[in-house]
């Protein structure tokens, strides 16, 4: 969903996040809100909650939770931040950690996010721009994996883009 947010929204997003506190325990930055993910052990138990989404996250989280393929309003936010040179490897969310329906909102930055179906082995790629809602439900979210590979720039309408400081923000339904 191209243009989810208005610029005005997704600035005002950017100052909240960039204003908090990140985790720099993985090669990129995140931060947890509502419920904390353990991506080592690929799991969240009921001792993971953090608290509420805070004030900031709630008209996106709002405007998210109204597409039609959430059942209810997601209540764990992470937020990613990836710089040139960075990704995240092939998967699947966490199957009996979160529902459904996960939503990836862009604000800042591109990239390439490549799609496999994971019995055939069939690829696709999509390329994520500012603004720009993603949500992975039924075959999207269980039967392919995706993944941002991690290099400087992206093959966009013929040409190659460098990459800028990608920030999203990841939206689930934790299932504890």
């Amino acid at each position: 969903m191209p243009g989810f947010v208005p610029l005005g929204e997704a600035e005002r997003l950017l100052a909240a996040v960039d204003a908090a506190d990140w985790r720099t325990d993985l090669q990129r930055r995140v931060q947890h809100y509502g419920w904390r993910y353990d991506y080592r052990e690929r799991r969240v138990a009921a001792d993971m909650r953090i608290g509420p989404l805070p004030d900031w996250l709630a008209p996106v989280v709002s405007s998210v939770g109204d597409v039609p393929e959430f059942q209810r309003r997601p209540d764990q936010v992470i937020v990613n931040e990836y710089l040139p040179g960075q990704g995240i490897s092939g998967h699947v969310d966490c199957e009996p950690c979160f529902g459904p329906v996960i939503a990836s909102l862009s604000l800042t930055g591109h990239a390439e996010m490549v799609f496999r179906k994971s019995r055939t082995g069939e690829r696709r790629s999509l390329i994520l721009e500012p603004l720009m809602l993603i949500v992975l439900s039924a075959e999207a979210r269980y039967d392919w994996t995706h993944e941002i590979p991690a290099r400087k720039s992206d093959h966009i309408d013929g040409q190659r883009k460098a990459r800028t400081r990608r920030v999203s923000l990841t939206f689930r339904t934790v299932t504890v």
